[in-house]
């Protein structure tokens, strides 16, 4: 009888996740929908007061005053609140199951696309912060790690929806303490993973891609046979590890270093123009302020914090000004999270860099915004107002920069997936499901017998990047 009614409540449970998965399923938008009158900061082109945004078919169809919409279009009065861009945040571990494949020091082969999770809650969360787009990295704890993927956030949807189309591939790197694993013991019996210093780390990155442009010219050279009608020409052997680093050589795949010091900066910019690519961006690069010439001299852009330093030795001189700094010196740049908490309020972040820096408010929003887009290559997509672009949007009560101003309405490629007032009114009708689903047997404690055990953690917010891996 007891595992009639455990058998019972699972097929309630399945249906309730059902009907909760039908209800994320967003209703399909309809055919136009008009924000009106609204402060809308485009990022490129200035803020226009009392304008109205378009949107059709998932794109942004047209910005001014006044506009007509279809007389089924939907229609948001935004009269005294603000429309913005969709933020970017090019440093997420979100809806990641798994985040280093730390067992080797170039792991090149791994894919970050193949742990998605759709169902991970910080994304809700961040939509209702106004992010739309991340740059799911792999961690830092190799000095070649895995490859990334660029999501835009649509909660709820299959995860092939999240993919973001046409976005160039990434990769992960990683400079000092992490890949050489300062912080890390290895077990009894076991042998230390090579590389343990920062000099072993460049020797990692150099000869994998002195390996990579050997491979690259073993190809070339069947294929330049194959083409001239050699039939007994043998291909090489397929090297997975290999073949993203070739793609780097080929400027296919962009590079996102995770870094701190000035010198390592500087070594990561003498192997790339040695083997001819280009670095995309310096992750947190903190110390970006002492180089930042030579940054923007080699085309690199930055993705860096706010105000988050001082929890190992080596960011340990990181400066408030850092961001300034490189700005000023013509960097691409943007913040980041590298959390699930601070993704929620890269708003905030923006606004400190602006403060702390003397940042313009337009410089600072495209710390959020326009910047990353770049760094990513998507910014003929997303990151400003423009006609043509994907309608990636938030409202806001009051000007993002402000601690006080909450997002009401997050639009992904035209379509609402975030409504504040939708998410209050279903509050109560959440709290009642949750007591509901306590009360059932398989969630009830046991009368007797050993505590079950704790899920897996987690990642704290404040932890050192990127290098936990589900620890209590």
């Amino acid at each position: 009888m007891k595992r009639l009614t455990i058998l019972v409540l699972a097929v309630i449970g399945l249906c309730v996740l059902g009907f909760e998965r039908t209800r994320a399923q967003k209703a399909p938008a309809p055919p136009e929908t008009l924000i009106r009158n609204g402060t809308v900061l485009t990022i490129t082109h200035g803020v226009l007061a009392n304008t109205d945004v378009l949107i059709r078919r998932g794109k942004i169809a047209a910005i001014g005053k006044n506009l007509k919409a279809a007389a089924d279009a939907r229609v948001i009065d935004a009269t005294g609140k603000y429309v913005m861009p969709g933020i970017i945040d090019c440093h997420s571990h979100s809806m990641l199951d798994a985040i280093n494949e730390g067992t080797v020091s170039v792991s090149s082969m791994a894919r970050t696309r193949d742990v998605l999770n759709p169902n991970d809650a910080d994304l809700y969360r961040e939509l209702a912060g106004g992010v739309t787009t991340l740059n799911l990295l792999h961690g830092s704890a190799n000095s070649i790690g895995g490859q990334t993927t660029t999501v835009k956030i649509k909660y709820g949807r299959p995860v092939e929806d999240f993919i973001f189309p046409g976005a160039p591939p990434g990769i992960k790197f990683a400079l000092g303490e992490n890949p050489k694993r300062s912080s890390s013991t290895p077990q009894a019996g076991q042998q230390r993973r090579y590389p343990a210093t920062r000099m072993g780390v460049e020797e990692t990155i150099r000869d994998a891609f002195v390996r990579a442009r050997d491979y690259k010219k073993s190809w070339d050279e069947y294929r330049a046979a194959v083409a001239k009608g050699d039939k007994n020409a043998i291909p090489p052997r397929r090297d997975l590890q290999l073949e993203p680093l070739v793609e780097i050589l080929e400027g296919k795949r962009y590079v996102h270093s995770h870094c701190y010091r000035a010198d390592e900066i500087l070594m990561l910019i003498n192997i790339a123009d040695e083997f001819g690519f280009k670095v995309r961006t310096f992750q947190h690069v903190l110390e970006g302020y002492k180089v930042a010439k030579e940054i923007a001299q080699h085309g690199a852009g930055a993705s860096t914090f706010a105000d988050f330093w001082g929890y190992k030795i080596e960011a340990y001189d990181a400066i408030a000004y850092n961001t300034a700094i490189m700005v000023r010196h013509g960097v691409v740049t943007s913040v980041n999270s590298d959390s699930n908490e601070r993704a929620r309020r890269l708003n905030i972040e923006a606004a400190k860099a602006m403060r702390y820096g003397d940042l313009t408010e337009e410089e600072a929003l495209k710390l959020i915004t326009m910047n990353p887009a770049w760094q990513l290559g998507v910014q003929d997509r997303v990151g400003s107002i423009e006609v043509g672009k994907d309608a990636d949007l938030a409202i806001w009560t009051a000007h993002p920069l402000s601690v006080y101003a909450r997002v009401e309405t997050t639009f992904v490629d035209g379509e609402v997936f975030f409504d504040r007032q939708q998410d209050i009114a279903r509050r109560t009708e959440l709290e009642k499901e949750r007591a509901t689903l306590e009360q059932a047997e398989p969630n009830r404690p046991a009368n007797r017998g050993p505590a079950p055990g704790a899920p897996r953690g987690r990642r704290p917010s404040d932890l050192d990047d990127d290098m936990w891996e589900g620890r209590p």
